[in-house]
């Protein structure tokens, strides 16, 4: 039983080949990190018609190195949110193409939920229950997962989400697209203690994030209190390897201690994360010293598989296996509203 799988949320065109074990036979990405470069962020448009461009070339490439004919697809999964809903409407529109042509079913799959599911893959074994972290570029949300295909929201960010903090601090320091890598290179030289930045909720029982203040934080350091003076990246030196290594160490701090409270309000013992943040090695080095402390067992994909791409769409065979098919009507969605459920103090 193969599975073909299509990613194209945000700016990755990307598909994948996989079975129902599951195992990854094939996972393309056709990255468009050179084609936003120059504007400092995703254009929707652009990506759009990137997607276009691309996704039939990626999708033979993902055929190609697994081995198989477009005819041994059994069904074709793909993620119909959240995201940017003309780059969703890309590959909805190409999944249900092929199923229709193949008489396979289609299978939808949450964007963000297979982050999670990301980790069970590298696992190689079943991770659930677990607490799941998403920490990417347009959502930082904390979930409670008790199985494969229910994710109850503990807490999520209330203004700007981990990974669009890490480009905006970017931007402002000077450091190009995308922000994360930029963020991390120029910190590593740093002092992560030279600057004392907000860390929003730290302490506080709710798990939620807000990360729009501590944003504001780096940019008045570099501006000054006059909103009317114009922003002027730092040059390159120890005081701005200082900024983005206490920035990055501001967003690390409060990332890890949610997670650890997340741990110990649910009282499980497995966290899981993904999103493109979790390749920040500073990051996930924090979280496995965490882990330590409160004997639980951490999950993090591999590099390729915290950033977008459609190998994580696997979660596909979940639904396969219960027999959830997509309609052919299905739309592509652009906002995500999981439902929040509170968990009593364990």
């Amino acid at each position: 039983m193969y599975f073909l799988a299509i990613e194209t949320s945000c700016d990755e065109t990307a598909a994948a080949v996989f079975t129902e074990e599951p195992a990854i036979l094939a996972n393309v990405i056709a990255s468009q990190t050179d084609l936003h470069a120059r504007f400092g962020g995703v254009v929707p448009e652009v990506a759009a018609r990137a997607h276009l461009q691309r996704l039939l070339p990626v999708i033979d490439e993902a055929l190609r190195q697994a081995g198989i004919g477009l005819r041994d697809i059994g069904a074709v999964a793909v993620h119909n949110t959240p995201g940017l809903v003309g780059a969703l409407l890309v590959g909805v529109s190409a999944a249900k193409m092929l199923a229709l042509a193949l008489e396979v079913p289609l299978i939808d799959v949450n964007h963000i939920e297979a982050h999670v599911y990301a980790a069970r893959l590298a696992a190689g074994r079943d991770i659930f229950p677990c607490v799941g972290l998403v920490v990417s570029g347009g959502h930082t949300s904390l979930f409670h997962c008790p199985n494969p295909l229910q994710f109850d929201l503990l807490g999520a960010t209330l203004d700007d989400a981990a990974g669009e903090a890490f480009d905006k601090v970017a931007s402002i320091l000077g450091l190009g697209f995308p922000g994360g890598p930029a963020i991390e290179r120029e910190a590593a030289t740093g002092n992560p203690q030279a600057f004392h930045f907000p860390r929003a909720f730290l302490k506080d029982e709710r798990l939620d994030f807000s990360f729009s203040g501590l944003k504001t934080a780096v940019l008045y350091t570099v501006r000054g209190q006059d909103a009317t003076r114009p922003v002027s990246p730092p040059p390159p030196g120890p005081w701005r390897a200082d900024l983005a290594a206490s920035f990055q160490q501001a967003v690390i701090d409060v990332l890890v201690e949610k997670s650890r409270q997340a741990l110990r309000r649910t009282g499980l013992h497995r966290l899981a994360v993904g999103g493109g943040v979790a390749a920040n090695r500073p990051f996930r080095q924090a979280l496995e010293r965490m882990a330590q402390e409160e004997q639980a067992e951490l999950f993090i994909p591999p590099m390729k598989l915290c950033t977008d791409n459609a190998a994580m769409a696997a979660m596909a065979v979940e639904k396969w296996r219960l027999r959830h098919e997509a309609p052919l009507d299905l739309d592509a969605v652009a906002t995500y509203r999981p439902r929040r459920q509170p968990i009593a103090q364990s």
